[in-house]
């Protein structure tokens, strides 16, 4: 067995063991619930760059860009800081005042790993945490409980959505363009608790809250396209089909669809420009299909049951998200990089309540970040990511009804650190 199948293997194999590590660890994200990129250089220049593909993670982002790139691993690390919360103003339903969600810590892995199969074509392997949303609310005294306690009255309460994608990448050269295909995997872990005032609104009160974890396994395929217009001129755009993915059966009293929860569909555009051989300008647009998924979508008005076909979800739009970002390759070993990102909101005002358990309502993203080269093969990576207070304010309406005189808002803001290494063969 000659050294490049080896070390195949070997990449393989350690991204299986990054697979399961993330298939535990809650994903998280800031266009809704998706991340704004995959990676270190992704991250640094706010997830710009569908239309310039450099490193082996590029692939998560358009399976295109891999074509044509030396055989390379990559493995890194997020540390990702939430702080989200409510304030709710008046008697009502959920506990008033000041409430902000524990769990502020949270650990994502990444790896990805691309083998050149001749002059123009590659294989490639990633393993990320696409998205996903964690809510944790103590359990404290709400005089609207009676003899009940918590945010909904059913003692500590929260979500947990944890969302892995595995992807195998096939990639081809045609002269100025490449075209890349990605068949993924996806796997999801939720649980929900302290839910149990809703159970008299469900079609299902026995899986509705309170039961753990429960695991849906899917698929999906991924692919892009990147074209050289002219020397320093490219062009990107990949796409996402919706993931399809087994229901919740222990939430089938909860999610629209008797526990479907579908992972929506996406699709991103992009234009890279050099204005200078060591200078890489970027600009990207991504829209995020949410609508489509009936558990995400559905009003939380909704007359049917929690549960049912046409029962109440979260009622979160489709989204756009405007990104721009910067690398500037100062040297041989130094590499700089910077970006923004604008996402809309997809909750509005008459969607508060139900949304206290997922808050993401954040829109601004400032990033930055950095490559040492260490050596000819070796290249260290860091970014961060500081994500200002964004808020939605509204009236509480729950099943019972609205209530004018109770004012929800919610907030959240974001710090994330991302280091990675690159290892190249």
């Amino acid at each position: 067995m000659n050294r490049q199948i080896q070390m195949s293997i070997r990449g393989i194999l350690l991204g299986s063991l990054v697979a399961t590590a993330a298939a535990v660890t809650p994903a998280k994200a800031t266009d809704g619930y998706f991340q704004v990129g995959f990676g270190a250089r992704q991250s640094a220049t706010g997830g710009a760059g569908v239309a310039d593909s450099r490193d082996a993670m590029a692939q998560s982002l358009n399976p295109a860009g891999i074509a044509g790139l030396d055989r390379q691993m990559q493995i890194g690390g997020a540390i990702f800081m939430p702080y989200r919360g409510y304030d709710a103003t008046g008697a009502g339903f959920v506990t008033g005042g000041s409430v902000d969600s524990g769990k502020n810590f949270f650990v994502m892995p990444n790896f990805a790993y691309i083998h050149p199969l001749d002059a123009d074509s590659t294989l490639g392997f990633t393993v990320y945490g696409n998205g996903g949303m964690n809510t944790s609310y103590a359990n404290m005294a709400n005089p609207a409980c009676g003899p009940g306690s918590g945010v909904f009255c059913g003692g500590a309460a929260g979500v947990d959505l944890m969302q892995a994608f595995i992807s195998v990448d096939y990639a081809r050269r045609f002269g100025s363009l490449k075209i890349g295909i990605a068949p993924t995997m996806a796997v999801q872990l939720f649980k929900a608790y302290g839910l149990g005032a809703f159970s008299a609104f469900s079609a299902d009160p026995a899986n509705l809250t309170n039961n753990g974890y429960d695991v849906s396994i899917g698929a999906g395929l991924r692919g892009g396209i990147e074209w050289e217009a002219m020397p320093g001129l490219r062009f990107g755009l990949s796409g996402q089909t919706k993931m399809y993915m087994s229901r919740f059966d222990k939430y089938a009293g909860l999610f629209a669809g008797r526990g479907s929860f579908d992972i929506p569909a996406s699709i991103t555009a992009g234009v890279a420009f050099d204005p200078a051989e060591n200078l890489t300008l970027m600009l990207d647009y991504q829209h995020i299909f949410y609508g489509s998924i009936p558990a995400i979508s559905n009003s939380t008005t909704a007359a049917a049951p929690f549960g049912s076909a046409g029962g109440p979800g979260f009622g979160w739009t489709d989204v756009d998200v405007f990104k721009v970002g910067a690398e500037w390759r100062a040297n041989d070993t130094w590499t700089f990089r910077a970006g923004y990102a604008y996402s809309e909101n997809p909750i509005s005002g008459s969607h508060v309540t139900m949304n206290i358990l997922a808050p993401g309502v954040t829109q601004h993203h400032l990033t930055a970040g950095a490559a040492y080269k260490i050596s000819e093969r070796d290249t260290i990576e860091f970014s961060g990511m500081y994500v200002p207070s964004s808020t939605v304010s509204g009236i509480e309406i729950t099943p019972g009804g609205p209530n004018p005189g109770r004012s929800i808002t919610l907030n959240m803001h974001q710090v994330q650190l991302l280091a990675s290494w690159t290892r190249k063969f």
